[in-house]
């Protein structure tokens, strides 16, 4: 009885933890957009008025410092307190074992750190996209943590086979399309030249995660929303996976994006700029891999936009077009963004964000209960609602167009 008493006090503690993590990271994160915006309007810090951006006024574009403030602070606050607690897994470093989380969660904050200065300083001066890409490769390295013989961060070398259920019969090893992880060439992050294709595959889902979210960011609080949703189901399903740290971690990253929400909800009065859509995005990224068995979520939660960035980076490049560069608007309206198209074709802002927010959420559902071979069927269905949304728009746009016709 008092074992059970134990596991019932332990498992209420942590939900609790986790809970008041996340409503004070909303909190932290509400309040201190109203400090970034008397900041921005003292030193002038605004967003101008372009031809092929949507925004009809001039706005404050640092909101994401309000967020990684809100996020460092409450991570501090509740994260490792819990960590303490529950330190998991340890590795050796010079000698003294540490708690892995620990180093991942210390070499994060150095790398997001990074992030957060340059891009606030793009936001503020403007940058070239080189700078900017080199300021995200070495976040990456920085959040890999090669030391001498290991790795000691994050490095994405396996994922989970959904077509086996086991690794070996009776002892014997089974050839690699039949193991339980597929893995790239190495089985431990050790620092070796097989380890090349790992870096690779780390390098560009982290940097793909944050210009994917950073070109999601075209529309008063879609980014944001979406993101959101998405550390709610990380949240959820570590929860379920008894990673109750990682769950308290990713509670608290949610709850900081949900609380510029409301400053960001149209019509806003502060966007997060590029500093907030990239830590955004490596923050997104990192919880995703961090114990494993939510590759496959973020992947059906964020597969509309990332197929319609690549459709996009096609166009751009058929037209010879830099597919970084944006796109103007509204000569390209029918060829550009998803939720572009659909608010040329007559969408509202807060119409475009409800159709996302509830395709990511239907995503993320069947992420939780697809299994095994079956999340193919998720991705397929993630493929088919791309096509849809591309229809809708197209047919939208025309139809605006003839009435626009038709009135003159």
């Amino acid at each position: 009885m008092d074992s059970a008493w134990s596991v019932i006090e332990f498992l209420v503690a942590n939900h609790l933890t986790l809970l008041l993590g996340g409503v004070a990271a909303f909190i932290l994160t509400y309040v201190a957009t109203y400090a970034v915006l008397a900041l921005c309007r003292k030193m002038n810090w605004f967003e101008p008025v372009v031809a092929h951006k949507i925004h009809k006024k001039a706005l404050p574009r640092l909101g994401g410092l309000a967020i990684f403030a809100a996020f460092l602070l409450a991570s501090w606050l509740f994260y490792l307190p819990t960590l303490a607690v529950q330190p998991g897994a340890t590795e050796t470093i010079f000698g003294h074992p540490v708690s892995k989380e620990l180093v991942i969660y210390s070499l994060f904050l150095a790398a997001s750190l990074l992030i957060v200065l340059v891009h606030a300083y793009d936001d503020i001066k403007g940058m070239k996209p080189l700078p900017k890409m080199l300021a995200q490769t070495v976040a990456v390295l920085i959040l890999m943590g090669p030391g001498l013989h290991n790795f000691h961060g994050i490095l994405f070398f396996g994922f989970h086979n959904p077509f086996v259920h086991q690794s070996s019969v009776a002892g014997v090893p089974l050839p690699w399309y039949q193991q339980s992880e597929l893995t790239l060439f190495i089985r431990e992050p050790v620092v070796s030249w097989l380890a090349i294709p790992a870096i690779l595959f780390t390098w560009f889902w982290f940097v793909g995660m944050m210009n994917a979210v950073n070109f999601m960011d075209g529309l008063d609080g879609l980014a944001g929303g979406i993101v959101a949703i998405a550390g709610l189901f990380i949240t959820v399903i570590s929860l379920e996976l008894s990673q109750y740290t990682i769950a308290t971690l990713a509670a608290i990253f949610t709850g900081a994006v949900a609380g510029f929400l409301p400053h960001n909800w149209h019509p806003s009065r502060i966007i997060m700029g590029d500093s907030g859509s990239q830590f955004l995005g490596i923050t997104l990224a990192m919880l995703s891999i961090m114990g494993g068995a939510k590759f496959a979520l973020i992947l059906m939660i964020l597969g509309i936009p990332i197929l319609d960035i690549a459709w996009v980076a096609v166009n751009r490049l058929r037209r010879g077009q830099n597919p970084m560069q944006r796109d103007l608007l509204p000569q390209y309206a029918h060829k550009t963004h998803l939720h572009y198209r659909l608010a040329f074709g007559g969408l509202s802002a807060r119409q475009i964000c409800y159709v996302f927010y509830g395709i990511t959420a239907l995503f993320g559902l069947s992420a939780l209960f697809l299994t095994g071979i079956f999340k193919f069927l998720g991705f397929g269905l993630v493929g088919l609602s791309v096509c849809v949304l591309f229809w809708i728009s197209i047919y939208l746009q025309y139809k605006t167009e003839r009435t626009r016709q038709h009135q003159a």
